[in-house]
């Protein structure tokens, strides 16, 4: 049966209708932004912003400090998002999600900063940066305890963070290690402190800042893992990355990255000493 005229021109506007506001939805979602380098086109979620998705806390890459998150990562892409002539957003989000490229894939953000060790299974979900900071892992433990190697802890309790370097390299390495899994590096920490587990291996710029706020524990080695960490884009986005890697090499050569290195791990980098 044929739809009477003015329901005919009624749906016509509901199309009309729908069809704009997805235009429109798209349009809010993604802004297309020249580089201030090479006159590259840049396509970005948000207008105006370079959204960059992480996992707080992580001190001292990044952290809240009363309402503003702050730290090492964030100031690295403030450089990244200054050249961009737009302001940086910060998305809080499970560290799985960004490591594995799903934040990305679904334009929950632009890049990802998050202390994010480059692996080859990573590489297979994104694409990263050139390297921006070197690594490796270490053992958080109470003061009281001399706990040193993975053979000191046989039969005792390995905390790591779930998706991380260091829980891979316990569970390689971790014979007759119970290894106990958390979800953030601030549960993981706090179990160090509370006896909860023995002992913690996590990233060594992470664990020796921690180790400076909490006196109670202590790292007693460091794995020479030999990590690199890179900013993360979404696979097959060149234009962002090269950008990313042309302030990193820019701020490296002016001296801008010393002074923003010294700012939070309070000496310059070993290449500069």
């Amino acid at each position: 049966m044929s739809a009477h005229p003015t329901s005919r021109r009624s749906l016509s506007l509901l199309a009309a209708a729908a069809t704009f506001g997805l235009l429109a939805a798209t349009t809010a979602c993604t802004s297309t932004k020249t580089s201030a380098g090479d006159g590259t086109e840049i396509s970005l979620v948000k207008a105006g912003k370079l959204t960059t998705c992480t996992h707080l806390p992580y001190s001292p890459f990044q952290f809240k400090k009363g309402n503003q998150i702050v730290g090492f990562d964030v100031d690295l892409v403030d450089a990244v998002a200054k050249e961009l002539d737009v302001e940086q957003e910060i998305v809080d989000t499970p560290f799985e999600g960004i490591q594995s490229g799903q934040a990305l894939n679904a334009n929950k953000c632009d890049v990802a900063a998050a202390g994010m060790t480059i692996t080859d299974t990573r590489e297979e979900n994104l694409d990263f940066s050139d390297p921006y900071f070197e690594a490796t892992q270490a053992l958080l433990v109470k003061k009281e305890n001399d706990y040193a190697s993975m053979a000191d802890l046989k039969g005792k309790k390995l905390g790591v963070q779930q998706a991380t370097t260091g829980a891979k390299y316990g569970q390689d390495n971790g014979d007759g290690v119970e290894i106990v899994e958390f979800e953030d590096i601030a549960l993981l920490l706090t179990a160090v402190k509370t006896g909860q587990v023995d002992a913690a291996i996590h990233d060594n710029g992470a664990l020796f800042d921690y180790v400076k706020k909490n006196p109670k524990t202590k790292v007693t080695t460091e794995f020479d893992t030999g990590e690199q960490y890179g900013i993360g884009v979404q696979t097959g986005d060149d234009a962002l990355r090269k950008q990313v890697n042309d302030v990193i090499a820019k701020i490296k050569s002016d001296g801008t990255y010393d002074k923003i290195y010294k700012k939070w791990f309070g000496k310059a980098p070993e290449s500069a000493q």
